[in-house]
């Protein structure tokens, strides 16, 4: 079938970007946990940044981090509710490549149990944007939680059969240093 089934764990770099208007790094659950999954899972934090739910900065922030060589998953948590200044699909999904429609899909799925009916509310969702992955996240910590072990926890694994999402992505490279 083309998979290789002896496919060993390979550390990605991962940004996470929290989109809030209210929180601060103090004060930033969400995006703690993320970090702290992520880096019990084995991965490697490549950045940390606290935005104001602003379509423009987190579009500038996101394009950024596609552009850059090292950074092979983007976060985000925060801004895909329903209110005026919920944004973040928005600024998201014209940077994507190719839309993953089943993140969504399979979020609201896995989010039921914790809050029911209530997860036809969240706009979660995923794309491919030169080589990397990136994840709209709602901005609470038990849905950041929910995001991570119902589903990203699996596909950042390049263990995990019968597929997942690191071959899809590009090859961090290797800092250099030059004297």
């Amino acid at each position: 079938m083309g998979h290789k089934l002896d496919t060993a764990f390979v550390p990605l770099n991962i940004a996470v970007l929290t989109v809030s208007d209210t929180r601060n790094l103090d004060t930033d659950t969400s995006g703690q946990t993320l970090i702290d999954r992520l880096e019990a899972a084995g991965h490697t934090l490549a950045c940390r940044v606290l935005l104001k739910d602003d379509l423009y900065k987190i579009r500038a922030q996101v394009a950024t981090w596609i552009a850059e060589d090292q950074v092979q998953v983007v976060l985000i948590t925060g801004g895909t509710g329903f209110t005026a200044r919920d944004s973040t699909p928005e600024a998201v999904s014209c940077l994507l490549d190719k839309q993953v429609d089943g993140f969504g899909e399979l979020f609201r799925q896995v989010s039921v149990p914790d809050i029911g009916t209530s997860t036809i509310q969240s706009r979660a969702l995923a794309g491919l944007a030169n080589g990397t992955l990136v994840c709209c996240l709602p901005g609470s910590t038990n849905a950041c939680r929910t995001a991570w072990d119902g589903i990203l926890a699996e596909q950042l694994d390049a263990s995990h059969r019968p597929c997942n999402f690191v071959p899809h992505l590009k090859q961090a490279a290797a800092c250099e240093s030059r004297g």
